[in-house]
């Protein structure tokens, strides 16, 4: 039989705390993510993650076990459906607590708790961050290859430009001393 915790309730009775936290993570289940004071995020993070690896089973017997503690059944649908298969490969630390400071009228510490992204959509961002590094060499080396195609150009319109120069001056050159035989 599980022991309860000793001293102090989030809300006041072991029955009150229970419901609390089962709301809390109804909440996070249907919105990601939620801002909470730290000591219920400290709370409610072992909750969701063994809602979560329940989730993970999919057999009907967990289903029924997620059901006992969240009778929404739309959520426990997207719990099995949606969020499990996310986090198939990853064996827990499904949830992320952020402290985000004090809350104004009490000062109560607050923080954020959200579940972290899957391993699908990590790898997608990671494929997706490798094929742009490639298009980017890939690109830049094109650039340089029309770069330096470009510079040969010119290097052979420079020395193709020289050579005419250089005929030219051997014409003249050969002209001038012609004509200057003719005037003696």
């Amino acid at each position: 039989m599980p022991k309860p915790a000793k001293g102090a309730r989030l809300g006041g009775s072991a029955a009150h705390e229970k419901l609390l936290l089962a709301n809390l993570a109804k909440s996070l289940f249907e919105h990601g993510r939620i801002t909470t004071t730290e000591a219920k995020a400290r709370r409610l993070r072992p909750v969701a993650e063994r809602l979560i690896t329940k989730a993970k089973k999919g057999d009907i017997h967990n289903r029924r076990l997620v059901l006992q503690t969240i009778t929404d059944k739309g959520i426990v649908h997207t719990l099995f459906t949606e969020i499990a298969p996310r986090y198939a490969e990853r064996p827990g630390g499904y949830t992320r607590i952020t402290k985000i400071g004090n809350r104004r009228g009490d000062n109560a510490p607050m923080a954020v708790i959200e579940l972290v992204e899957g391993e699908i959509a990590k790898k997608a961002t990671v494929a997706e961050a490798e094929a742009a590094t490639k298009r980017a060499v890939k690109e830049a080396d094109e650039a340089k290859a029309e770069e330096t195609e470009a510079e040969d150009a010119k290097a052979d319109d420079v020395k193709a430009d020289d050579v005419k120069a250089e005929e030219t001056k051997a014409e003249d050159a050969a002209e001038a001393p012609a004509e200057e035989s003719k005037d003696a």
